[in-house]
């Protein structure tokens, strides 16, 4: 589930081998962007089923504005006493929370007794100068209801202080429903240890997009986080480490403390899934119960950054029926402490296990959780033994195994998810090539690691779960529609510091977890929300990337310390064309091609990683126009030819060939062309390798680049 060395991942190559392709490629080649749905009237996100523009001048709140629950049903007053909470701090209001019988004016409505249609989480929200209106059917709805309502109003309501302006609620129109009725994310407490604050503070932040699963990886090689009655050396040894840091005596949650986040996400309406991660991956587990090591001795604790370095001992009768009785106990605990249904049992990358062993801790790690009347949950490689019909497996897969559908050569991962949908099992799809929130954006980021490729904003959107494990070309799924669950963005704190590239020195920079899961949480956990939430039909990049910009300033002034990715208009930043860029169109980026500093080689596009291969410093010209020198080799972009003449570098020599014209267009792109011969440069697909060509302006998509 989660690192290239531990199960002998590829790493997706910097552009390091020139792709060659046929010099009669031309734009007939070009993939056709798809048509862009009607821009959206307000910059929400996730995007809603339907919204409308209202007209009017929208409802402006005052001191004596209430907020109306029409029940007395204690969840749907908790929503309203939530909101009142939410607007309080910026607004300086104390809003009443009052039960009405009926909707007041000039009021802030919420009436969970909406249709039954509109499902646990629909809502309805209408808006204009009289007042606002909040209708779902139950609380939970309402609560989603609320989160689109924050949007409408000005993004400095987000700030813990008190502001002085209006507080206007857009006058709009808005119905809505989820897409999928799972929308996780997941946090590895286990290697870096957050304080409970901590926690909670970040329930909220995936509340605010309608994450409704917290899904905690509590146990792992670097520690053990769960206080399990009657066995205090778990948290007094297993505890004792995280990734880099020894010497800890409360780096776990107690029982109070569990129960504290529990109920801090059942008041978000979020249900909280608990990982015991086995049999692998449990290194702490080992340091402290002997009798779960063959030889019944207990391991060192581990504050490493190694991984496949441990296995419970499932080698005999007697250390099977150890293993057996510990997971008993253990999952009885915290399915007692567990409101929710599930419970996850981990299961992936067991290199040193054997079928036998394997089939023996997914046995007594599933008998113990159904007895405890909880659904079994655990990463794709439990489909690879025997798993309980209506099992929630989550896949982690990515292009490599897409590659290998239906070929002779399946990776072992499509076929677990083979045997997990032939076993009744649903799914959660997290990609890691898409999902994945400790994948480095791009070269520069400081922290994680990119053995699953670069993750940029737009990779972590644009996919589509129903094609996670489907063919290239989509087709082929090898998991049915109706079988998948849901989407779950994960957030691994393996390499949680600067320089993650090497292991930590005494001068490594360690952010606080708050600060890790911020920086590399935003904009990325917005756009896996909406992947999730949104229908696939309002699904666009253009669009989300417009709406994605105003959530900006909204991070601003709640304190998220967001990273401000390139590609995303953010708003006051002021983007000029001199300087260094990355140059890109249909999601690749233009690449010298291994940093070749040879005359004449063609760049192509490859995944963005914003490496000098992909930098290229623009250089304005007497005439207007731009020289393009590429960092990795310091030569400069040529034309070659007429129309089809490849786009090449060479020494510059600052010639007409050389020098480049550049448009602003709609969506902050670009077209570039030649001063020399007037042609657009040109991508040939969007394809890694593709060739880049100078060709006349046909409005094609691929004449079309982001200059960021």
């Amino acid at each position: 589930m989660r690192r290239s060395h531990r199960r002998g991942r590829r790493l997706v190559a910097l552009a390091t081998a020139v792709v060659t392709l046929p010099l009669t490629a031309t734009l007939s080649q070009a993939a056709a962007a798809p048509p862009a749905p009607d821009p959206a009237p307000y910059a929400l996100v996730p995007q809603p089923v339907s919204q409308q523009a209202v007209a009017g001048a929208g409802f402006t709140l005052t001191p004596q504005t209430r907020i109306a629950v029409l029940s007395r049903d204690s969840a749907a007053v908790g929503v309203g006493t939530y909101l009142a909470q939410l607007l309080g701090p910026a607004t300086g209001y104390n809003l009443a929370v009052v039960k009405d019988d009926r909707a007041p004016k000039n009021a802030i409505v919420l009436d969970p007794d909406g249709p039954k249609s509109l499902g646990d989480e629909g809502y309805t929200l209408t808006s204009d100068e009289r007042g606002v209106v909040v209708r779902a059917h139950g609380a939970q709805g309402l609560f989603r209801g609320v989160q689109t309502l924050r949007q409408l109003l000005p993004a400095a309501v987000e700030s813990p202080t008190r502001q002085s302006r209006a507080w206007t609620v857009s006058p709009a129109k808005i119905s809505d429903s989820p897409r999928y009725e799972y929308r996780g994310v997941m946090l590895d407490v286990a290697r870096r240890f957050y304080p409970v604050a901590q926690v909670k503070r970040y329930i909220d932040e995936a509340a605010a997009y309608k994450i409704n699963t917290l899904h905690l990886h509590l146990t792992d090689d670097q520690g053990w986080r769960i206080a399990i009655e009657g066995m205090p050396e778990l948290t007094s040894i297993g505890a004792s480490t995280q990734s880099g840091f020894t010497g800890g005596r409360d780096w776990y949650y107690s029982a109070a403390d569990y129960k504290e986040i529990v109920s801090y996400a059942t008041s978000r309406f979020m249900t909280v899934v608990p990982e015991i991660d086995g049999p692998g991956h449990t290194e702490a587990a080992l340091a402290s119960v002997p009798g779960l090591n063959c030889d019944d001795k207990a391991k060192a604790p581990y504050s490493g950054f190694d991984v496949g370095i441990s296995l419970y001992c499932l080698e005999d009768a007697a250390h099977i029926g150890n293993t057996r009785r510990f997971l008993a106990k253990v999952i009885k605990e915290v399915a007692k402490l567990t409101p929710g249904p599930y419970i996850h049992l981990g299961g992936d990358e067991t290199p040193d296990a054997s079928p036998e062993e394997y089939a023996a801790y997914v046995k007594a790690a599933t008998s113990a959780t159904t007895g405890r009347d909880k659904t079994v949950m655990g990463w794709h490689q439990l489909g690879q033994s025997g798993v309980p019909a209506n099992s929630l497996l989550q896949y982690w897969g990515e292009d490599e195994d897409r590659e290998s559908i239906g070929t002779a050569e399946e990776t072992k991962s499509i076929r677990e998810v083979r045997q997990g949908v032939a076993q009744g099992a649903k799914f959660v799809m997290s990609p890691s090539d898409h999902a994945y929130l400790d994948m480095k954006y791009e070269v520069a980021t400081p922290y994680g690691l990119s053995w699953s490729g670069y993750v940029s904003v737009q990779r972590a959107y644009e996919w589509d779960p129903t094609t996670s494990t489907a063919k290239p070309d989509g087709t082929g799924s090898v998991v049915p529609a109706e079988r998948i669950a849901g989407v779950e963005a994960a957030l691994w704190a393996d390499r949680a510091y600067e320089g993650s590239n090497g292991l930590p020195t005494p001068d490594t920079r360690w952010p606080a977890p708050q600060d890790y899961a911020d920086y590399m949480s935003f904009p990325r956990l917005p756009a896996l929300a909406e992947v999730g939430w949104s229908p696939r039909s309002a699904h666009d990049w253009n669009s989300f990337r417009q709406r994605l910009a105003q959530q900006g300033p909204r991070w601003t002034a709640a304190g998220i310390g967001y990273y401000a990715a390139h590609g995303i208009p953010w708003p006051g930043v002021v983007k000029t064309v001199p300087g260094a860029h990355s140059v890109e169109t249909g999601g690749k980026a233009l690449d010298n091609p291994g940093g070749s500093t040879t005359d004449g080689t063609a760049p192509v596009l490859w995944s963005p990683n914003r490496g000098p291969n992909q930098t290229w410093t623009f250089a304005p010209q007497p005439d207007g126009s731009y020289t393009m020198t590429n960092k990795s080799s310091g030569k400069c972009a040529e034309a070659t030819g007429a129309a089809g003449g490849a786009v090449v570098q060479r020494t510059c020599d600052n010639q007409t060939g050389q020098r480049w014209k550049i448009t602003p267009g709609d969506n902050d792109q670009y077209t570039i062309a030649s001063a020399a011969t007037g042609l657009l440069v040109t991508a040939a697909s969007a394809a890694n390798g593709a060739m880049v060509t100078q060709q006349p302006d046909t409005g094609s998509a691929l004449q079309h680049w982001s200059i960021d």
